[in-house]
Formats: structure tokens, sequence, C-alpha cells
């Protein structure tokens, strides 16, 4: 989806213990919480305005 959206490659990186962030340059944009995991639109809206 953010290929398709914002022209970006998201890259997958392995974690443990159910962590799952979303990562611009360094920068936590996004993550799963204890209400449960971002949606996708959620996820583009913060990588859009951290690539501004």
């Amino acid at each position: 989806m953010l290929r398709e959206e914002l022209g970006v490659e998201a890259t997958l990186v392995k974690g443990s213990g159910g962590i799952f962030t979303i990562a611009v340059n360094g920068s936590i944009v996004a993550k799963k919480t204890w209400s449960g995991f971002p949606d996708e639109a959620e996820i583009v809206r913060a990588v859009a305005k951290a690539i501004g």
C-alpha cells in the first residue's frame, strides 16, 4: 500500500514480543498500542506526514 499511495518501499525487520513499529529514517511514526494495530490508512498518513 505504501508503494501505491506514496511511491516508497517498506522493509520488514523482524522483532520479538509482539513489536509492531513503523519508522521513517529512524523516527517512529506509528506503532501497535494496547488497543491494537494501526490500520492501513493510519500508517499511510503517518508515513506521508513524515516524508513531507
